[in-house]
């Protein structure tokens, strides 16, 4: 829209500099004509029809000028109604002197081209054409004496110039189609790319983070923690008796079954945290901006959540997971971090199972061993 109007703005002031130059003419031609002894303009006996014909293209500039900025609506059609009222009026100041006047009849075609606009372009272009042929016939030939063959020749100018700019806007409309089909069809190679991207980066089953993608996020976290002091936790999650249930059900339960753990584990998460598919059962999760007991209760809620989910096609017997829990110190660095938090999955798979065990205490804090009676499965 603000575009549009931008383009009512120039159409008007390009008109406003053709009248200015030709009211400059005038003024200059006067002079001219005073200084050599001959009849001006005006001093002739048509000169009140150049006086009247001038009085109105400023009347109809300015009467344009007015609607644009005061109305809100129709500044297209303002426009193009005083293009075409001043183009006819300057070529009845311009045809007793001035050969080829009748192109100025061709300044509204032009404007169509400039809108790009068929439908005004046919109107206009029929509409001058026809117009020019009563002048011609009712002005030029009876009064000025103009032959035929001229009427014909500025005829076939206004044909030709019409069917020129109608393959020009065909041409400018095609080249916008394809301009969009490029625009879309990158849009879709984006979008295409990104579901690749995301594709390489997630477990096709679990619909978590795979183990690639976990370890690139934690080796830049840990760069963070140890530049900015960023506090982070690392939860292993190990599926208690996981053989079992492939054994006794089949591996599509067992596929049902880590399905549903990862979905339970994704929903529980915050934003700032990170969960991802180590592994065969093993889930890890990385979580950041939380105290050590704020982590340890969230891990603790998971374990409870996952082992109070009923499985039907498990015969409905509880699946539990056991967790090892360690908060990363720093100077520590990556190795480390796996070994304390291996230590305390393998201390809760040995002490019974479907428990949280935290490896070492964070700073000012102190955690202690979480263990829950081992649910059959």
């Amino acid at each position: 829209m603000q575009s549009a109007e931008k383009w009512h703005r120039r159409i008007l002031s390009g008109y406003w500099i053709i009248v200015l130059c030709l009211l400059i003419a005038q003024f200059l031609y006067m002079q001219y004509s005073r200084s050599i002894g001959m009849e001006s303009i005006f001093g002739s006996g048509n000169g009140h029809m150049f006086a009247a014909c001038n009085l109105m293209i400023l009347m109809a500039m300015a009467s344009a000028e007015i609607w644009l900025r005061r109305s809100q609506d129709h500044h297209k059609q303002a426009v193009v109604i005083c293009g075409f009222i001043v183009s006819y009026l300057m070529y009845f100041v311009l045809e007793p002197y001035v050969d080829g006047a009748q192109m100025t009849v061709m300044m509204p075609i032009m404007i169509a081209l400039i809108y790009f606009d068929q439908r005004m372009l046919y109107t206009l272009g029929v509409f001058s054409t026809l117009f020019y042929a009563v002048i011609y016939f009712g002005l030029e030939r009876p009064v000025l004496g103009k032959p035929l063959l001229e009427f014909l020749l500025v005829e076939c100018v206004y044909i030709v110039f019409a069917l020129m700019a109608q393959a020009v806007i065909i041409r400018g409309r095609e080249t916008r189609e394809y301009l969009e089909q490029l625009t879309k069809s990158e849009q879709e190679l984006v979008v295409e790319r990104a579901i690749s991207d995301k594709l390489l980066k997630m477990d096709a089953l679990t619909g978590l983070y795979n183990h690639k993608s976990f370890h690139e996020y934690l080796d830049s976290l840990l760069e963070q923690c140890e530049s900015n002091r960023l506090r982070l936790q690392l939860a292993l999650f190990d599926i208690d008796n996981f053989k079992c249930v492939n054994d006794t059900y089949g591996h599509w339960v067992g596929d049902l079954v880590l399905k549903e753990v990862a979905a339970k584990v994704n929903s529980l998460i915050g934003l700032n945290d990170f969960a991802a598919r180590y592994g065969g059962e093993e889930f890890a999760v990385i979580f950041t901006d939380k105290s050590y007991q704020e982590t340890y209760a969230a891990v603790e809620e998971m374990r409870r959540s996952i082992a109070a989910m009923t499985h039907p096609y498990a015969g409905n017997k509880p699946i539990t997971v056991s967790i090892g829990l360690c908060h990363y110190q720093l100077g520590d660095g990556k190795e480390q971090l796996f070994r304390k938090t291996d230590d305390a999955l393998y201390t809760a798979k040995r002490g019974g199972k479907n428990a949280v065990v935290t490896s070492s205490a964070a700073p000012g804090e102190f955690l202690n061993l979480t263990k829950n009676p081992q649910l059959p499965v």
